[in-house]
């Protein structure tokens, strides 16, 4: 099967869409599936080996030129290029590129009116492109914020469309009320030209049918799959201090801060002398301050000897990071739609502790590799994560639960086992 995949680069930032979009690709394409993995604005970054083309649709610098700047919308194919190539855009995305909401309206909107927007240049190299290669016999858009390219695909493929749901109504959600509901309309007025959805969880099935107007018949649930070989999956014996872990984006709405404070709270008790708190996650430039904020805290409680935040980390580091763990928790406070971090601790044997809210609930109750807790409240993350340390027959039974449910129910094998088949009823 030839399947185009359109996928969208964050920024120089680990992201779970890009991560979960390359897994899937890579394992399309190791059962004999030729696929065209196609970013756009930047190149995308994945822990794993990358397959994605080199070439960047809609490249960010463009896009951003284009929207506020009339004259770029009608320079030559050559200067695009420069803008357009990998080096450039790296080097944007380290430095400049923006890709928080609240700056980014009216270019989401101008993208979702497609070739009535200011980037109609970008859809037409798109277009040409995609005519010049053989058509596709599926075409898959990684989110709903591409579906003002749909109508022109449609008509230059004449190929069947999906697109994927994996969080960006968080995005949506941030965006400034004037542009989230002109961006809604647009995305409801280009429903029909998509021949079917794939939610990454039922909770986010359900919402997106609700928060769009998609028909719930017309939405498939395939869940996230990641290469689960690749993680330890033995737990250390317990010759170390009891460590808690957190791997995740450091931002305000993920609960570092409420972990923290979970943490001095264990501390307080005398229960779990000596434990420790490991940080690791992507650190934009605009949350610096709000991590210092929760370092000084951890400081002023005279925790800091206790504490380390470790930064991005590669593939293997990742796995390191996690064999060390005895639980990790990530106390998000809105709905997660995703939630590949447990996904990755649970295959290395780490126990999860995590609210009862979002994707968390299926993701834990079908592997059994963790506890759900009632509230976000920092009580329920302590009763959780002392649970786990007071119980070594509990937190064993978890281990194995969460190792063998990733396994059976969470591998980039079944997810593309589903996908696969969805592609075929399309056909």
């Amino acid at each position: 099967m030839r399947i185009t995949y359109i996928t969208a680069g964050a920024g120089g930032m680990y992201c779970g869409a890009c991560i979960r979009d390359n897994a899937l690709a890579t394992e399309l394409m190791s059962r004999g599936h030729q696929v065209e993995l196609l970013p756009l604005y930047t190149p995308t970054l994945t822990d794993e080996p990358n397959v994605s083309q080199d070439a960047v649709f809609f490249g960010g610098i463009n896009v951003y030129l284009q929207q506020h700047f009339s004259l770029f919308r009608h320079t030559p194919r050559f200067l695009d290029r420069i803008w357009d190539s990998s080096l450039v855009l790296n080097l944007a995305s380290r430095w400049a590129l923006k890709t928080n909401p609240e700056a980014l309206g009216d270019l989401t909107v101008s993208v979702l009116r497609g070739e009535e927007g200011l980037h109609r240049k970008e859809l037409v190299k798109l277009v040409e492109w995609l005519r010049s290669h053989p058509s596709p016999d599926i075409l898959n858009l990684g989110n709903s914020l591409f579906l003002g390219l749909a109508r022109s695909i449609k008509e230059a493929t004449g190929c069947p469309i999906c697109c994927t749901l994996q969080g960006e109504d968080l995005f949506l959600q941030s965006l400034p009320q004037h542009y989230q509901t002109r961006a809604l309309e647009l995305i409801r007025s280009n429903i029909g030209w998509v021949d079917a959805f794939i939610a990454v969880s039922r909770y986010h099935a359900g919402f997106m049918s609700d928060y769009l107007g998609i028909p719930a018949d017309k939405i498939h649930v395939v869940p996230l799959g990641i290469h689960w070989r690749d993680y330890n999956g033995v737990r250390k014996p317990r010759t170390h201090p009891f460590t808690i872990g957190y791997l995740a984006r450091i931002v305000p709405e993920k609960g570092l801060h409420l972990l923290g404070e979970a943490f001095r709270a264990l501390s307080q008790t005398g229960q779990l002398a000596g434990a420790r708190l490991e940080v690791a996650g992507y650190l934009a430039p605009a949350q610096k301050t709000y991590l210092r904020k929760v370092e000084r805290q951890i400081q002023d409680w005279g925790l800091s000897q206790q504490f380390r935040y470790r930064g991005i980390l590669s593939r293997a580091e990742k796995v390191e990071f996690l064999s060390n763990l005895d639980v990790l928790s990530v106390p998000a406070s809105y709905d997660e739609p995703k939630g590949m971090y447990l996904l990755e601790a649970m295959a290395s044997g780490v126990p999860v502790v995590q609210p009862r809210r979002g994707a968390y609930p299926e993701i834990i109750e079908k592997t059994g590799g963790g506890l759900l807790v009632d509230s976000e409240s920092r009580d329920g993350i302590v009763e959780g994560i002392l649970s786990v340390a007071q119980d070594p027959i509990l937190a064993e039974k978890l281990s194995k639960q969460g190792r063998q449910g990733i396994r059976e129910h969470y591998s980039a094998e079944l997810m593309a086992d589903r996908t696969v088949a969805i592609y075929e009823s399309l056909r």
